[in-house]
């Protein structure tokens, strides 16, 4: 069962007073750990409760420190400890203890773990099978494992569109703890507004555990085909684009937001799968969870790369009432009628070569208006003026999206529009950098899906954090010195 939880205003006014006692005969103690603190002093741990209490049983032995535990982890990451170090750490550092909201009980590395077994019901325990040999075919630059079941979005869309949804994965506790702790303080802080356009993308993560796995057999050739205890069993291989090598582990894949005021990256999702999964299978079920875990929130336009370039995949977002600006990965099979000439951004050519001008879309008839571009003053010379239309207005087209999603989208491919919104996809990018390597969980070491998971959402948590402290520290709404340090008092 879940103990006592200590409510996040008494651990605040713990915190203030007895680093203020601390602060007294030594300030540099606490002005060492500013960061730190100021984070964990504006976590609000309550929100954390709602998800955690049905996790417990109502009867045996209370668990507790279960807000301290989560503080701790945040903490971990932000110092950029391990585990084990970070509860040696805790024991000699009596200002890191007093921030984390803690005495003289250290939750041992034992609970931490329970904790995040907790949130995440899944089975890791090593598994003996066949070693999985690494691909031994290369790709080129920047291009990805093909898909291996063709016709896997489309079939994926279908049920999404038809009330499917993914409700039995472990990960839904640790993705809900983080939208009530992280995505819905940012919006009570007006970070995330209630209409936003969102970035989606996988990156590798590469697992602590050895592909090889442990030999159990007596076989004196160390590369024999015996099964092998694997500590890691749901890893796999995939294939690291950028770096082009193949990678042990999983794919990470994030939807994030951009903040252009605070200019802030501002992750809202996060999942691992597995490394060999491609991204296109990988962005329509995270939009499907997306929605369902921010039901309120309004997804105005979806950025990704040409992962997600592919027709069931627009159909998706036109259902939704989402635009698409998604990255054309070729040209395909269109369907508009034969006798229209476009250029590569879906815009239609006239008969003198001009690229036709954008004059609205009529949404009772779900078509695009294009007008002549010589009668509306772009060109200043056109050689079919005259026998193109007899009209002072001038040849009108309209084109209907539905001839084909993937170009004629909402928002005109190849716009200033378009482009402005492409560019913030490299939101998500920063994103992946921030996790992976400022919050360090890429060199980890971790091993397992579960608690590469965790990490991932804690570094993200970190992320807001950094966010809220700059924010409130701005405007005048939180200042360290005057909270914690009693000689400035």
């Amino acid at each position: 069962m879940l103990g006592k939880w200590s409510r996040h205003i008494e651990y605040q006014e713990f915190v203030k007073q007895k680093l203020r006692d601390i602060s007294q005969s030594d300030p540099c103690k606490v002005l060492e750990y500013e960061e730190v603190i100021s984070k964990l002093y504006i976590l609000p741990t309550d929100k954390l409760m709602k998800t955690m209490l049905p996790l417990y049983s109502e009867i045996g032995r209370p668990a507790e420190l279960q807000p301290e535990i989560f503080r701790s982890f945040v903490a971990m990451k932000e110092l950029g400890f391990t585990l084990d170090n970070w509860i040696v750490k805790l024991r000699n550092n009596e200002v890191l203890r007093t921030a984390v909201g803690i005495t003289e009980n250290i939750p041992c590395a034992s609970s931490h773990y329970d904790f995040i077994n907790r949130i995440i019901d899944m089975d890791e325990r090593p598994k003996i099978r066949l070693k999985k040999r690494k691909p031994t075919k290369k790709l080129g630059k920047n291009t990805k494992l093909p898909n291996k079941n063709p016709g896997i979005v489309q079939r994926l869309v279908d049920k999404i569109l038809c009330g499917r949804r993914f409700n039995l994965r472990p990960e839904r506790h640790l993705q809900q703890i983080f939208a009530d702790v992280a995505v819905t303080y940012s919006r009570e802080l007006g970070i995330i507004p209630d209409e936003i356009e969102v970035s989606g993308d996988g990156t590798c993560i590469e697992t602590g555990a050895s592909h090889y796995g442990v030999k159990i057999c007596e076989c004196k050739d160390f590369r024999c085909d015996c099964p092998r205890r694997f500590s890691d069993p749901n890893a796999t291989w995939g294939w690291d684009s950028h770096n082009e090598r193949y990678f042990y582990g999983y794919t990470g894949y994030f939807i994030s937001t951009y903040n252009r005021d605070l200019k802030a990256d501002l992750p809202l999702y996060l999942r691992l799968v597995e490394a060999k999964r491609h991204d296109s299978v990988s962005a329509v079920v995270a939009l499907a969870e997306l929605r369902d875990l921010y039901p309120d929130l309004k997804l105005r336009t979806f950025i990704h790369d040409s992962a997600a370039d592919n027709t069931a995949t627009y159909e998706l977002l036109h259902n939704w009432n989402i635009d698409a600006v998604i990255a054309l990965n070729q040209k395909g099979n269109f369907k508009y009628p034969p006798h229209l000439k476009l250029n590569d951004d879906g815009t239609p050519v006239c008969m003198g070569g001009h690229n036709m001008v954008r004059w609205g879309k009529c949404p009772d008839r779900d078509r695009i208006k294009f007008r002549c571009p010589f009668r509306l003053g772009k060109v200043s010379d056109c050689a079919c003026a005259h026998s193109c239309s007899s009209s002072d207005y001038g040849r009108t087209i309209y084109i209907y999206p539905k001839w084909d999603l993937r170009l004629f989208t909402n928002i005109p491919r190849g716009s200033a529009v378009w482009k402005l919104k492409m560019k913030s996809r490299t939101s998500v990018e920063r994103i992946n950098q921030r996790i992976l390597h400022d919050y360090a969980v890429e060199f980890d070491n971790l091993r397992g899906k579960k608690r590469i998971s965790f990490a991932v959402t804690i570094a993200a948590l970190n992320i807001h954090l950094d966010v809220w402290l700059n924010l409130l520290s701005d405007t005048g709404l939180f200042d360290f010195s005057s909270l914690f340090i009693q000689n400035l008092a």
